[in-house]
């Protein structure tokens, strides 16, 4: 298609709202209630009164607009009025960490910004303690607050920006990167341009980079799509990406170009397949589907087949882009018979946004062509305005064969960074990092140069191993990838009808019955593989997932599926190391007819040789990892034998150089009498927004792998941790049952005695054991006589110098052979005493002063804590040896919590951040800034339903998500939070330094606030269901209070028992 005079974005809008005035422009529909609809009309009165009022608020001072909102029905009332003013749209994700998007700001040089109202207190939380924010504006019937943001001081930008790059290598950028002194303003600069929006990539394939994109560049993608795809005003276009992905561009103004209507969904139907496959096609008979292949196939197998791709789908067009694209074999697998849905594969990159290339698949006789053997599709044929080059590492051109994709064009040119539009700029041809395959003047791809990788000796394509994967007909979906460049590892979604799916209710038997289909489901996999690609393109590991994880862009979230990898790996194999000799030899012939490919009912003779039974050297290679992993055994030899020796010989080897003695009788060990745990484990449900990671058992080193020990902390919270459990299905702990003896304390005042008893908190419904106990932390409300009534008497068994005042709680490790106090003091010192004699076990003297109450990971091989140098300590329970340090900006004075699920380790900081750490690979999973108050409290962790609490001294209690650090609701008020919140099932409670408790329901609503206490700092927990604790610090009494009732009780003294 020849280049024609472009119109701007808006202006292609105004001329549909002119010819299509009354038809409907957008539809927001939730899927629970009645959509709300705008007309072209509404939109361009709307837009054009939006664009005078900014017009008289920012005048020429900005030609950049931050857009900090979630979608709406008036969202491209937002954008049109935008693009009128005229100024180009930044958008920004208010579920981003607010460093990175303090980044994007800062590189802008943003000076305004729109704020959705409802979010307005939101982006003052985050930002203010590095911005001054003036609201300049706000206009209640658009739903928008204007701010101008004033910078407190260059240097507090330079140090939000320091701290980024420190805390996240992969933004870190050179100094010469950042934005010229000079340069106030991009939009100033490149006003020219007439730039439309500015956008960030990911990070994902390099550096992240600001991207400015004129209407010039994206303008010719939209022309020609409509023209491609026949866009109509009956078509139905949906907006799936977020708007910091450069597609929703293509999204929004395809249809508002053409006088078609498009359909905007919440972000949280979106995560939610079945609901968003009822929005879009039986509620709103969705036309046009632009997604990525990750995102589609999340509806599975049957909602693609009976309902997007049924016979009868109102969907015309199918746009695939953003990944690969999957097979030809999938792609037909998901079409039922009759489908006249139109199939696109759209190729681009967000440097020269948005896409380049785009090719329509034709009828299903392509698969027979010869060169579509490998079923993959081709990019296409490059669009209006682009040119698209493959050239060598040596920059020359390919005709056939492999090469680096280049896109450039004229006039399709966007700014990275701080470029400025020069002549030299015009036809300038970006690397793209893509690598494709010429062949018969058609591109097929390989893979992202990361991505193209050596393995023993020979090249392999990461994503071309894909496409023949998806190929199979057991799996649904799926990805590959290399585990710290060794260990090739299959990730695979298999098609329901083939999924083994687990209950609580399965019987043993059912149970094993699973495990065998699911190893039966990976040796399919390998041995359709080894059908299809060569001997060293067969991957080392199969792993069943039930989905694919996805990032914001609805892309395959790797990192998450590497550390479920890492976790399953280092679980696998503890039965192997613990069991006895038949136990291993049983594991062994398992690995060996898995390498080689045999039948599992095969048998394996002690004579059998690995290389006369059909194996080879990448073979061997593999049995010599699968060996050396789920064994823990690695010997020089070991090689050797399995080339060179017998099944016998192998087995008698890894007997001989075993870390731990193999036992060779068979019968159980007797446990201890006293042993207080069950058999039974609480079953976890996965609901459709499943994160793999979440159900993996968690990383344990090889020493305390068969240890089950018990942490007990302050507050009388006590945790018990047990790894001798014969099935690691879930992350969850162990259920037990706490029984011990009640104990009474004497009022002296009054002469009544009062119970003092052990209750049990965050129990599952329906069951009366519990994982997660308070010991010692209730009170009964009324005198009770108790079954074996005896007089409390306390006496000073030992005692220990810390060296100075102490102000951390003792934490007990209780293990075994020892219990292990942990107490750190104003000494810088911390210790670690056996809680038997208070003999000391080994001692520190850290950084500073040592606040911060420690906690002990779930493995039991690490403790924690916070240090007034700012920086969390990782210690090793056993030495004391420094394992890890991890630097936040100021003091720690916050006591970790550990979470049950995912053992990371979660702590503030009074820099006003929240930290997620996970110690044992050493690395910051995500923090979150609390909007600039110091974090003095400790987070609270809550199991049902998944919540983080955290509280600052700005008075704002943060309720987050304990897995990604996205923020659920905060409530504030004008006072200090110094305690620290306490959950119950129903409802989160804290103190206030003015005396105030707060209960709020976990959804954020306000339940009861009681007043009136005369404590300064209240160190809250609750005792029971429907009681809350309270210490008064001015009056040394405890109060309790019926949460429902307001009865409040105080009683002269408590004491903490802990036996």
């Amino acid at each position: 298609m020849n280049s024609v005079d472009m119109k701007s974005l808006h202006a292609m809008v105004r001329e549909a709202a002119v010819n299509h005035g009354d038809k409907t422009a957008a539809i927001f529909d939730t899927g629970a209630s009645r959509a709300t609809c705008l007309t072209y009309h509404q939109l361009a009165a709307l837009g054009n009164e939006l664009c005078r009022h900014l017009q008289g608020a920012v005048g020429e001072n900005a030609r950049v607009l931050g857009v900090f909102c979630d979608v709406s029905i008036f969202l491209p009332v937002w954008i049109f009025s935008v693009l009128q003013v005229p100024a180009a749209y930044v958008p920004l994700d208010p579920v981003s960490p607010p460093l990175l998007t303090m980044r994007i700001m800062d590189r802008c040089q943003l000076k305004f910004c729109l704020i959705q109202s409802t979010l307005l207190q939101q982006f003052q939380s985050a930002f203010s303690g590095s911005l001054s924010i003036e609201v300049f504006a706000a206009w209640s019937e658009h739903k928008l607050t204007l701010v101008k943001l004033h910078r407190n001081s260059l240097l507090s930008a330079e140090v939000s920006n320091s701290r980024l790059v420190e805390d996240n290598p992969t933004l870190k950028t050179q100094q010469e990167e950042r934005q010229p002194p000079g340069v106030d303003d991009p939009g100033k600069e490149h006003q020219a341009e007439e730039l439309a929006y500015v956008l960030h990539t990911s990070g994902t394939t390099g550096l992240p980079k600001i991207v400015k994109v004129p209407h010039k560049c994206i303008v010719p993608n939209i022309v020609h799509l409509s023209s491609l795809f026949q866009v109509t005003p009956e078509d139905v276009v949906f907006l799936a990406s977020p708007l910091t992905f450069d597609p929703s561009v293509v999204e929004m103004f395809l249809a508002l170009s053409s006088g078609a209507c498009l359909l905007i969904v919440p972000s949280a139907v979106k995560r939610m397949p079945s609901r968003l496959a009822n929005v879009l096609f039986r509620r709103n008979a969705t036309t046009i589907l632009q997604s990525t292949p990750t995102l589609l196939r999340r509806f599975g197998g049957r909602v693609l087949q009976e309902e997007i791709l049924s016979a009868g789908s109102s969907l015309r067009v199918l746009a695939l882009g953003g990944e690969v694209c999957p097979s030809l074999f999938l792609l037909n697998s998901w079409k039922q018979a009759g489908n006249k849905t139109r199939i696109y594969n759209l190729y681009g990159t967000t440097e020269v946004s948005c896409w380049a290339c785009c090719y329509k698949l034709p009828d299903s006789d392509l698969l027979s062509s010869d060169h579509m053997d490998s079923g993959s599709v081709p990019l296409g044929e490059p669009l209006m305005d682009t040119a698209v080059e493959v050239r060598d590492e040596n920059g020359c051109l390919v005709t056939e064969g492999e090469g680096q994709v280049f896109i450039g064009g004229q006039e399709r040119v966007c700014l990275l960074d701080n470029e400025t539009m020069t002549a030299a700029m015009k036809g300038v041809m970006r690397a793209t990092g893509d690598w494709v395959m010429v062949q018969n003047s058609n591109l097929y791809y390989l893979g992202r140069k990361d991505r193209l990788v050596k393995r023993h000796g020979q090249v392999l394509h990461l994503d071309a191993l894909q496409q023949a994967m998806e190929s199979l007909p057991q799996v649904e979906g799926g990805v590959v990838g290399l585990h710290k460049s060794s260990r090739l590892v299959a990730f695979v979604v298999p098609k329901i009808d083939t999924r083994t799916v687990s209950s609580e209710h399965s019987s043993t038997k059912d149970s094993e019955d699973s495990q065998v289909s699911s190893r039966a489901l990976e040796m399919e996999v390998l041995q359709g593989l080894s059908q299809l690609v060569p001997s060293h393109s067969i991957p080392d590991t199969v792993l069943l997932v039930p989905a694919l994880p996805l990032t914001n862009h609805g892309k395959v979230a790797m990192e998450k599926l590497m550390r479920m990898y890492e976790r399953q790996r280092e679980g696998s194999g503890k039965h192997t190391r613990v069991g006895n000799m038949e136990t291993l030899r049983e594991r062994l012939q398992a690995l060996w007819k898995e390498c080689l490919g045999l039948c599992d009912d095969g048998v394996v003779a002690d004579d059998a040789h690995f290389m006369l039974s059909g194996g080879d050297s990448l073979q061997a290679l593999r049995l010599f990892d699968y060996i050396t992993v789920t064994m823990e055994t690695a010997s020089a030899g070991l090689l050797e034998v399995i080339l060179d020796g017998s099944f016998s010989d192998v087995l008698k080897h890894i007997t001989a150089t075993h870390q731990n003695p193999i036992k060779t009788t068979g019968k159980r060990q007797p446990e201890s009498s006293a042993s207080v745990v069950p058999s039974k484990r609480y079953h976890t449900e996965v609901d459709s927004n499943f994160d793999p990671e979440m159900i993996l058992p968690p990383v344990v080193s090889s020493e305390r792998s068969t240890m089950r020990f018990v942490v007990v902390r302050r507050a009388g919270d006590v945790v018990f941790w047990d790894y001798l459990q014969e099935n690691y299905q879930s992350a969850e702990l162990s259920p037990l049952s706490i029984s011990k003896p009640s104990l009474t304390t004497t009022n002296s005042s009054s002469g009544r005695a009062t119970d003092i008893i052990h209750v049990s908190r965050d129990i599952p419904s329906g069951d009366g054991q519990s994982h997660h106990c308070n010991s010692g932390s209730g009170v009964t409300l009324q005198p009770g006589i108790t079954k074996d009534r005896q007089p409390l008497g306390l006496q000073v068994c030992w005692s220990s110098d810390t060296g100075r005042c102490v102000d951390a709680s003792p934490v007990l490790l209780v293990g075994p052979e020892r219990t292990t106090v942990f107490i750190g003091s104003h000494s810088h010192r911390l210790q670690a005493l056996d809680q038997s004699n208070g003999e000391v076990v080994w001692e520190r003297v850290l950084g500073d002063r040592l606040e911060s109450s420690a906690a002990v990971s779930k493995c039991g091989t690490l403790v924690a804590l916070g240090c007034y140098d700012g920086q969390v300590y990782f210690l090793s329970v056993d030495s004391g040896q420094t394992c890890w340090v991890f630097k936040t900006g100021d003091a720690v004075k916050s006591s970790p919590a550990v979470d049950s699920q995912t053992g990371l380790f979660i702590i503030g900081s009074h820099d006003g951040f929240v930290y997620a750490l996970e110690p044992l690979v050493k690395r910051c999973v995500w923090k979150y800034y609390c909007g600039g108050g110091a974090v003095f409290s400790s987070p609270c962790v809550h199991s049902c339903p998944r919540r983080l609490y955290s509280a600052t001294l700005r008075g704002q209690l943060h309720c987050l998500s304990p897995d990604s650090g996205k923020v659920l609701w905060t409530y504030s008020t004008d006072v200090p939070f110094f305690s620290s919140p306490s959950c119950s099932d129903s409802c989160v409670c804290i103190g206030s330094v003015n005396g105030h408790i707060s209960a709020l329901s976990h959804d954020g609503n306000v339940v009861r606030e009681v007043v009136g206490f005369s404590h300064r700092w209240t160190c809250l927990f609750i005792a029971m269901p429907g009681l809350i604790a309270t210490f008064s610090q001015s009056k040394n009494q405890i109060w309790s209070i019926r949460r429902l009732h307001n009865i409040i009780y105080s009683l002269s003294s408590c004491f903490l028992w802990v036996t």
